[in-house]
């Protein structure tokens, strides 16, 4: 693995959202626990518009949504719910540039990737967007701007940074076995095909140019030979939900320089193990695949098992510190 790929990560960051609705608080906490990898916070507490969805929904150019009593759905123009997740957002950037004066190394921004968008907006007649495949090539370049814009906004804020783009993809093996139900529940919508999905990911992952781009799934059976091969130069999941299946795709993933962000540390309020403990299923990972102990370090960046939106303040807080302390112990000891 080059110098070059290990600069792009630190060794522990979060996944994305923290619990409350304070940003200034949140960026606070993100920026001082991890002082070499932060994010930018998102508080869905706040409501609708800070959400996962309604947040990137936000993000989209020249396609706008509001909340339906069904979720959220595509509209003609932006109304009360698209300006306040502006706002929301606006605020977070805020609170993220106060905390980040002088910073220089790699900040983690994170919005919904192009297929979980797709199976979560509706269109007009009440449909997720994943039911046109016409739509999801529309919503997927209204993303892609979106993503540009949003990037050149972040680096404007804090120009010391060097950008990593997070996509979350949670509906993303749903969507590939055709897994994703319909507005009435009782069916559901056709699998797309691997080659379209892949390459629509490829067009959205090529909106950071020369950035690693990570994609996010806490759901099981994460795809991860056609993510590497859609040009994620990272994938961020939950550790306790691989099988032995994984193995093959993980091992070649590694050997060819994509980094792991291991989710290790619950995200939901209970008791933490010891450091060197949490990232023992990382270590029996490593030892069934026959990989070299010495590669922990440069290749697994220790995480939340998934967001933190979940979780009290005060848990939050020892996650991240917790899991920044499972890092180190990979790094001290990699045997």
């Amino acid at each position: 693995m080059s110098e070059e790929t290990q600069l792009r990560f630190g060794a522990a960051t979060g996944v994305g959202s923290m619990p409350g609705g304070d940003a200034r608080e949140a960026a606070k906490t993100v920026t001082g626990s991890f002082e070499d990898f932060p994010f930018l916070p998102e508080l869905p507490a706040r409501g609708p518009g800070a959400d996962m969805i309604g947040r990137t929904a936000g993000m989209l150019v020249e396609l706008y949504a509001r909340v339906e009593p069904s979720g959220w759905r595509i509209g003609d123009r932006p109304g009360r719910d698209t300006k306040r997740a502006w706002s929301w957002l606006g605020e977070d950037l805020d609170a993220l540039e106060e905390f980040t004066q002088g910073y220089e190394g790699p900040l983690k921004v994170q919005a919904v990737g192009p297929w979980t968008l797709a199976a979560a907006l509706e269109l007009r007649n009440g449909e997720a967007a994943l039911s046109d495949l016409g739509a999801c090539r529309d919503l997927a370049a209204s993303l892609t701007e979106g993503l540009r814009l949003h990037l050149a906004e972040v680096q404007r804020r804090v120009p010391g940074a060097r950008l990593v783009l997070q996509l979350d993809e949670p509906s993303l093996t749903a969507v590939l076995r055709g897994r994703v139900k319909t507005a009435s529940g009782y069916r559901t919508h056709r699998a797309v095909d691997r080659q379209i999905v892949e390459a629509t990911l490829r067009d959205v992952i090529g909106v950071h140019d020369g950035g690693p781009v990570v994609i996010h799934s806490c759901a099981p059976d994460v795809p991860f030979a056609l993510l590497r091969r859609a040009g994620a130069k990272a994938v961020s999941f939950d550790l306790s939900l691989l099988t032995e299946r994984d193995d093959e795709a993980i091992g070649e993933a590694v050997e060819g320089g994509t980094r792991l962000f291991a989710g290790v540390v619950p995200g939901t309020d209970g008791r933490l193990s010891d450091p060197a403990g949490s990232v023992m299923g990382v270590r029996t990972l490593w030892r069934r695949l026959g990989l070299q102990p010495g590669l922990l370090a440069t290749a697994v960046t220790v995480t939340p098992t998934c967001g933190l939106a979940g979780a009290s303040p005060e848990y939050a807080r020892q996650a991240l510190a917790h899991c920044v302390r499972a890092a180190r112990s990979l790094a001290d000891d990699p045997e």
